[in-house]
């Protein structure tokens, strides 16, 4: 008997022939030439996009053999590095809690006021492996694990709030297509080639996601400086058994900043261990990265009447509608004593949660929790990995499970199962225990969506119009280079087709950047997308930027001779505003300044390019200005920081490397201060607290 469900409407995204379901699903049709997908017992698949649930927003079904079978292999693909996330780095710290959430949850760490708990923090790209670099276009995971006296709760987030797809069947596709091609072994660590773009393409539901990604959110200057966001809807539990939705946000104290896309290729050619490096440097000198937790709290009733389906991890809440409320802050203050058995071992679950949190039905979400512990058991090779330090919980933990690869704690004593006559062994704990939030599940199973996840478009264009006008051309420009990279030009129509439901002079600047002789015609959305949402400002980074320069680094020039009291005045500032000063030399054993001081540099001028810092002075006296005008290097470090609009000081001196650098007296604008004396310094600091010039840009145009 066929389904009504199953009725779909067919379209063509440029000459690919697709079927839309009622709630915006695309099924790729294929030519007639490809065989039928089974399963690897041979079963045919009758739909590979969705799992399967109880009713169209409810629940996954563990009776979905394929999904099953798929995660599963796609979790055994790689040992013994994760198949995503492999390049990360972690901190410990601690979660100190300032405003309880009593009236909304159980949960002991966020009831009690100034409690501080144990955390342990990795972050890292998605796409790349171990060995590959810090800078790569690419989302980045923000996973913390909370050690609570409850168990251990891990947020398992990234540092954009949305993700690519809204069901966790798609997962292995979305990793497949992104990462190195199977035929090739490259491009390695990046999206730019047709495999990626031909998904993209295809699957309507990545495109608020891709926006996020061609933005300076997926190029950040640090970890320190950038959001985490736990992605899904969440429910706290309270004492009443009343559920509230909640989405958890990571607010960096330092303020946003990202780098352009020039800047970054730089510098993973200069410093493949960036954001390792700074992460590692920021902690040893007891500057500590310290983020703001925060949350956004809603209702059932928010939840029905929103635009959007709550339980869609491509779509956002955004703060203007349910503010963020800070509740806690995170302090980072100790690396770790060994990389492989902790930032390596350490084992994140999404469903790791304590008593007063629980999930929703998010497919997404319901996806994880059932891969991830099959994951682990995979790459860390025995159920006893959370016999592992970094992984055992700090509170007491009493279990019945035993033997097994690696078991390093078994129970003691006669009893090993229950209920048991002995006395012996844990029991059931019905007042304190676990227990799952009682939602009510009704519906036929189904491959279906919500109705109200099929709007792909309209939060991608509110995403754009809530960028400022520079980081709308860099979205531009990031859709241009990738693109460019894309070997077959109908690929490329499909990607700028979806562009046009977004904005259309985004889509036709980026048709004109890639050559494209004529616009494409819209692709068919699902539902018409909304041309009004307002704009959010909490989506800039440039918005919401910092007000001081703490934290970021300053790259000083000096030779033979430099000014000693132009150089000590820009360390008694510098520190004044708790920035780094890093100085660079022709030799790093340092130099002799005017004083007769000997001062050692911590680069090279050839190995310490002014893409390591956030700002640039030139020291240099005028006999070592003049040795540095035939130094390709010297010149690099003047060009590279003016083309990425970086704030430039120096000294009379060496106003002849300006021009080597190619800055001439017609070109000069306020993000170049001629540097004097002491108060010039502090003039200089100011300046640098915007980050960049970015009135600049227009003029360089360095992508």
């Amino acid at each position: 008997m066929k389904n009504d469900n199953y009725k779909r409407e067919q379209k063509k995204i440029g000459d690919v022939k697709v079927e839309i379901g009622p709630q915006g699903q695309t099924h790729y049709l294929g030519d007639g030439s490809q065989p039928s997908m089974t399963t690897k017992q041979g079963t045919p698949v009758a739909d590979d996009q969705n799992t399967l649930k109880a009713g169209q927003r409810g629940p996954a079904l563990m009776q979905d053999f394929h999904f099953r079978e798929k995660i599963f292999h796609f979790d055994h693909e790689r040992i013994p590095e994760r198949i995503v996330h492999a390049r990360g780095y972690g901190a410990h710290g601690y979660f100190e809690l300032d405003t309880p959430l009593t009236n909304y949850t159980t949960a002991k760490v966020l009831t009690r006021k100034g409690q501080r708990t144990p955390v342990f923090v990795r972050f890292s790209t998605v796409a790349g492996a171990k060995g590959s670099f810090d800078l790569a276009r690419d989302v980045r995971g923000f996973a913390v694990k909370f050690y609570t006296e409850e168990g251990n709760w891990d947020i398992v987030g990234n540092n954009i709030p949305v993700f690519f797809i809204q069901d966790a069947i798609r997962f292995p596709d979305l990793v497949h297509s992104v990462k190195e091609e199977p035929d090739r072994g490259f491009p390695q660590a990046q999206s730019a080639h047709d495999n990626f773009w031909d998904f993209a393409s295809l699957s309507p539901e990545t495109v608020h996601m891709l926006m996020w990604i061609m933005s300076d959110r997926a190029i950040p200057r640090s970890f320190r400086f950038m959001e985490g966001f736990g992605v899904h809807s969440f429910r706290l539990v309270n004492a009443d058994g009343k559920s509230t939705y909640v989405k958890f946000h990571w607010k960096p104290k330092l303020g946003l900043q990202s780098v352009v896309w020039n800047e970054a290729v730089k510098i993973n050619g200069a410093d493949p261990d960036y954001h390792r490096r700074d992460l590692w440097e920021a902690i040893t000198s007891g500057n500590f990265p310290e983020w703001e937790l925060g949350v956004q709290l809603f209702d059932d009733d928010f939840a029905d009447k929103f635009d959007f389906d709550i339980l869609d991890a491509t779509k956002l809440i955004p703060e203007e509608l349910v503010p963020v409320k800070i509740i806690g802050r995170m302090v980072l203050d100790r690396v770790v004593d060994n990389f492989f058995a902790e930032t390596e071992q350490v084992a994140f679950m999404t469903h790791n949660v304590v008593p007063g949190i629980s999930f929703t039905d998010d497919p997404l979400l319901q996806g994880r929790n059932f891969s991830y512990l099959d994951t682990q058991v995979k790459r860390l090779g025995s159920t006893n990995f959370t016999h592992l330090p970094i992984n055992a919980p700090k509170c007491p933990f009493h279990t019945l499970q035993q033997d097994g690869h690696m078991a390093v704690q078994n129970p003691k004593g006669r009893v090993n199962y229950e209920p048991n006559s002995w006395g012996e062994g844990p029991v059931e704990d019905r007042d304190r225990g676990y227990r799952h939030y009682p939602s009510a599940v009704e519906g036929v199973k189904t491959f279906e969506r919500g109705e109200r996840f099929a709007d792909h478009y309209s939060q991608a264009r509110q995403f754009y119009v809530s960028q400022t006008a520079t980081e709308q051309t860099h979205i531009k420009d990031a859709f241009v280079f990738e693109l460019s990279k894309v070997e077959r030009e109908d690929i490329r129509a499909r990607v700028v087709s979806q562009l046009i439901n977004v904005d259309k002079s985004l889509a036709e600047n980026v048709a004109k950047g890639i050559g494209l002789e004529t616009l494409p015609d819209a692709a068919p959305p699902a539902r018409a997308p909304k041309m009004d949402l307002p704009a959010s400002d909490k989506l800039s980074i440039l918005k919401n930027g910092p007000s001081s320069f703490e934290g970021r680094k300053i790259g000083v020039l000096i030779t033979e001779g430099t000014d000693a009291n132009l150089l000590d005045a820009l360390m008694k500032v510098a520190k004044k505003e708790n920035a780094l000063i890093e100085l660079v030399a022709p030799v790093v054993g340092g130099v002799t300044t005017s004083d007769g001081k000997k001062r050692p540099a911590q680069q090279k001028l050839n190995g310490g390019p002014s893409v390591l810092y956030d700002a640039i002075i030139l020291l240099a006296s005028a006999e070592g200005a003049e040795q540095l005008l035939n130094e390709a290097t010297a010149r690099d470090f003047v060009a590279d920081a003016w083309a990425h609009a970086k704030f430039i000081g120096y000294c009379h001196n060496c106003v002849p490397l300006l021009r080597k650098g190619g800055i001439m007296e017609s070109d000069e604008d306020e993000g170049l201060v001629h540097l004097e004396s002491a108060g010039d310094m502090q003039q200089f600091i100011e300046k640098c607290r915007a980050l960049r010039f970015w009135p600049r840009e227009a003029k360089t145009h360095t992508i």
